[in-house]
């Protein structure tokens, strides 16, 4: 699962003090009311690679290891396959994934 965290406010943390004794300032700890589920993955993979071009309109992650869990002859996913209703038979495999918004603009803001 990939988690977008609604961006917060200046100050709206609070002071720490860090290891050897620092003072400094910490953000919001994230709770429902500021973290949004951004996608999930199929069966027994990772979502790893998050990437974005310059513009923040297009982003990139990559799917490893999908089905991890299974063996050969009882996949536990048939991912990309799955996606497209022909995963009988086929075996899992990773791969890059690209995201746009819907009517263009970055991705990830309100």
């Amino acid at each position: 699962m990939l988690l977008a965290a609604v961006p917060g406010k200046v100050g709206d943390g609070t002071s720490v003090t860090a290891a050897g004794g620092t003072q400094t300032r910490r953000g919001a700890l994230a709770s429902n009311d500021n973290l949004r589920r951004f996608l999930v993955g199929p069966v027994d993979c990772e979502i790893t690679g998050l990437a974005y071009t310059p513009d923040y309109q297009t982003l990139f992650i990559n799917v490893q290891h999908p089905g991890e869990n299974g063996t050969l002859a009882t996949p536990t996913s048939a991912w990309p396959a799955s996606q497209n209703g022909a995963a009988a038979g086929r075996r899992p495999r990773s791969a890059t994934v690209v995201i746009t918004r819907k009517g263009g603009g970055a991705i990830g803001t309100v």
